[in-house]
């Protein structure tokens, strides 16, 4: 059965489409059926796996809007089992769109991925860092989100916001939605207040983190790893752009969590 998950957080570079990216490539590599859907109009993930706007002719705006099928859309990418949706700087304008056209635009996207979910084990979505009509619309596709948090002082700052909207949309279109863990992103072992956020969310999350054997004390944590920053300007994912780093690592450790 697929599963969809949304990768979310209302704050920039907390390196949420890092884990986008390296996530689906991560369980594509270990043999599962991957869609990476980005819906973020900067298109970093599409960018992320080596596709300029020159590419391709059409993307997720055209689903969105009636004017392609999904399956019109996607590309296949340098990993056989890693398909992905790209975006394009022309979403910014869809949230005018959808209330010039007064549609119910909530399960838009939901109801365009009913045609290919069973085609993948996982559609992974990179969502853009707002909570507004896109995110609320992948969050109302999806099984599941992830919330990627860094490491940093402000990190446990806005996460009353994103709670309160997968509530609300768990209680009012959305009732399987559940949030599927927290994930420690540029952690530094040198840096107090890295240590300081994942003791944090040990205390307050400790069952929402990803655990994985393998792992320092047992849950999974990104670390800070220049392969890691590296890898987009290459338009490669991390584990094709060097498998042994540490942040490759980590990415797998998080796919085989989320595998089980």
């Amino acid at each position: 059965m697929s599963e969809i998950i949304t990768i979310a957080n209302q704050k920039g570079g907390v390196g949420k489409t890092t884990t986008a990216v390296n996530l689906a490539a991560s369980l594509a590599v270990a043999e599962k059926r991957v869609l990476l859907l980005d819906i973020d109009p900067q298109a970093n993930a599409t960018t992320g796996l080596g596709f300029k706007r020159s590419d391709y002719e059409f993307n997720i705006y055209h689903v969105l809007t009636g004017r392609k099928n999904i399956n019109d859309i996607i590309l296949k990418t340098e990993l056989k089992m890693l398909d992905i949706a790209p975006s394009n700087i022309g979403l910014v304008g869809i949230e005018q769109e959808f209330s010039e056209q007064n549609r119910d635009y909530k399960t838009i996207l939901k109801n365009k991925l009913a045609a290919i979910r069973d085609s993948y084990d996982y559609i992974i979505i990179d969502s853009p860092p707002t909570l507004g009509i896109l995110t609320i619309n992948a969050l109302t596709a999806s099984d599941s989100v992830i919330i990627p948090i860094q490491c940093e002082f402000y990190a446990m700052e806005g996460l009353a916001q994103i709670f309160n909207t997968v509530k609300v949309i768990k209680e009012t279109i959305n009732p399987k939605l559940t949030i599927k863990g927290f994930l420690p992103t540029m952690y530094s072992a040198q840096n107090n207040l890295s240590k300081e956020t994942v003791a944090d969310l040990k205390k307050h999350f400790r069952n929402k983190l990803f655990k994985a054997e393998n792992c320092e004390d047992g849950f999974v944590i990104i670390p800070r790893n220049v392969k890691l920053a590296e890898s987009p300007s290459f338009g490669k994912p991390v584990i094709l752009y060097d498998i042994k780093s540490s942040g490759s690592q980590a990415y797998q450790n998080l796919a085989h969590s989320i595998m089980g």
